[in-house]
């Protein structure tokens, strides 16, 4: 569940952060935590995106005992890049859009740039939340 729990504070954090640095430099047309309804249940947009990254960081925590030769920011890069590559070649066809948003550079890079961060921010959240035993496992797996 810690899992769960950084994956969403990332997206409160580094997911939206890097989200309103893009909207700031004109690259998002939208600003950061968007509230508008979305999907068939019209849960706010942005509590959609901490519940589906919830899901990816439980995958993540149950992962990361084999992930040891790596630190946390890579593994969690790792981890957004393949969210980006899913909402690019899985998700967007589902929902009737263009397959990595058209193969646009710009729309490419912005995913990239919110979902890597993520990611990045998931990997350091986890690894502050695990208890002190789990984090000196880790470490020593690390070596």
């Amino acid at each position: 569940m810690l899992g769960f729990l950084a994956a969403a504070l990332s997206v409160l954090t580094f997911h939206q952060g890097m989200w309103g640095l893009l909207y700031l430099a004109g690259w998002m047309a939208r600003p950061p935590y968007p509230l508008n309804p979305s999907g068939p249940l019209g849960v706010p947009l942005l509590l959609n995106f901490c519940f589906w990254a919830g899901l990816y960081g439980m995958v993540y925590g149950l992962a990361l005992p084999r992930l040891v030769r790596m630190p946390g920011w890579l593994s969690g890069l790792l981890l957004g890049l393949l969210a980006a590559l899913v909402g690019w070649f899985v998700v967007a066809p589902l929902k009737g859009q263009p397959v990595a948003g058209g193969f646009d550079p710009t729309r490419m890079l912005i995913s990239v740039l919110i979902n890597g961060s993520w990611g990045v921010g998931v990997g350091i959240i986890l690894s502050m939340l695990l208890p002190k035993a789990a984090q000196s496992r880790l470490a020593s797996l690390r070596r």
